[in-house]
């Protein structure tokens, strides 16, 4: 049935229900996107050893949480897989904010090459951000989400900021009269702060598709590009991603990834043995001990939304979620039912996709927690 909800989709109406359930995994048949290149030959196997979870009832599970896709692998073996609303093992999907966890990787490899450091400036690499209210952060200020930039992360927002950001993003279809400018010109028009720098988290999308324009400023590469190089190739990925891109060809590195559910878990499960996979380094071990370790207590607890965590001990650190009670469980988070959550005591990966009509506030979430829960007692 989904397949024939391409009829009708379109730039206007591809983040609702009903037409999601097809779009999310066809995201390049409506924006244009750039290629995340795998190669072909390179590929790191997956083994396979289907068990039911009947216990769990994972089927009933996804389909009463609007699931598309879920993929849990544990070592190098595929525990679970099954794929609803059209998708198929090879179906890239959009990771929506689990884009910024990617970035958050990228940036650790790049950082370890010396091509950055956590402490540079923006504007180091960036200038033309010296009046804006990015003038004295750094990069550290953006991976953590502790940049005192005025910006509400208001998904149902109807005018303001937001909407002129997803304009420029060539996320919605621009209005007669409206000027959508691009990505880097939107960054230029955040000259208002509502903070400090490194004080409270505070979630704003930009601060990524900023970083994003660092890395390329920093490496003199396409962030497509350095997705492909750093990460995509050396870990083996089954097949390509890709990436969505504003009128400019500028990445949207916040939200416009997309990936098959396999490879999504491939990157889990190299989380999980601390950045190593398909025998060799790929992200620095010391960065993958740092976001489950140096995230600010502080900051989380005086941070502005993010409210379905509840009193859940957490931290935020370089883009990704880190629970606390027990053994850590690291996880990526994006709008509409998006997911990667990798526990690394039991080198656990579950790649999570879905087209959950809310974007926030979904009434899934605490669905999703439990059955993470259950499958990580399950395991252990």
């Amino acid at each position: 049935m989904s397949e024939d909800l391409n009829i009708g989709a379109n730039l206007d109406n591809w983040r609702k229900t009903p037409f999601s359930k097809w779009a999310f995994h066809h995201v390049r048949e409506i924006v244009p996107t750039a290629n995340i290149e795998n190669k072909s030959g390179l590929v790191t196997d997956l083994k396979l050893n289907i068990q039911k979870f009947s216990d769990l009832n994972l089927d009933k599970v996804m389909e009463e949480t609007e699931t598309d896709a879920l993929v849990i692998a544990k070592d190098d073996t595929i525990l679970f897989e099954k794929y609803n609303n059209g998708m198929k093992q090879n179906s890239p999907h959009i990771l929506f904010s689990v884009s910024k966890s990617i970035l958050g990787l990228i940036v650790g490899a790049l950082i370890e090459s010396r091509t950055l450091k956590e402490s540079d400036l923006i504007i180091k690499f960036i200038p033309e951000l010296k009046m804006t209210a990015y003038s004295d952060a750094t990069i550290r200020d953006l991976l953590d989400m502790r940049v005192g930039v005025k910006f509400d992360e208001d998904y149902t927002a109807t005018t303001g900021p937001i909407i002129n950001y997803r304009y420029a993003a060539n996320w919605n279809p621009v209005p007669a009269g409206i000027e959508a400018g691009d990505l880097k010109s939107f960054m230029e028009t955040l000259n208002d702060r509502d903070g400090l720098h490194n004080d409270r988290f505070h979630y704003v999308s930009p601060n990524t598709d900023l970083l994003a324009w660092v890395c390329e400023r920093a490496s003199g590469m396409r962030y497509s590009d350095l997705l492909s190089d750093l990460l995509w190739t050396p870990l083996g990925a089954e097949s390509s991603g890709y990436i969505t891109v504003d009128r400019l060809g500028g990445m949207r590195a916040a939200g416009g990834v997309c990936f098959t559910a396999r490879d999504l878990a491939r990157v889990g499960l190299m989380i999980a043995s601390y950045g190593y996979a398909n025998n060799k380094q790929i992200i620095p071990e010391v960065w993958i001990n740092d976001i489950i370790k140096n995230g600010s207590n502080s900051a989380w607890e005086k941070r502005i939304g993010m409210d379905e965590f509840g009193n859940m001990p957490m931290h935020y650190r370089s883009f990704w979620y880190v629970q606390k009670n027990g053994y850590p469980l690291i996880h990526g988070l994006g709008i509409h039912g998006q997911y990667l959550f990798v526990d690394p005591k039991l080198n656990l990966s579950v790649a999570w996709f879905s087209s959950d009509n809310e974007a926030t506030g979904s009434p899934y979430i605490s669905d999703v927690m439990r059955i993470i829960k259950c499958i990580r007692n399950k395991l252990n």
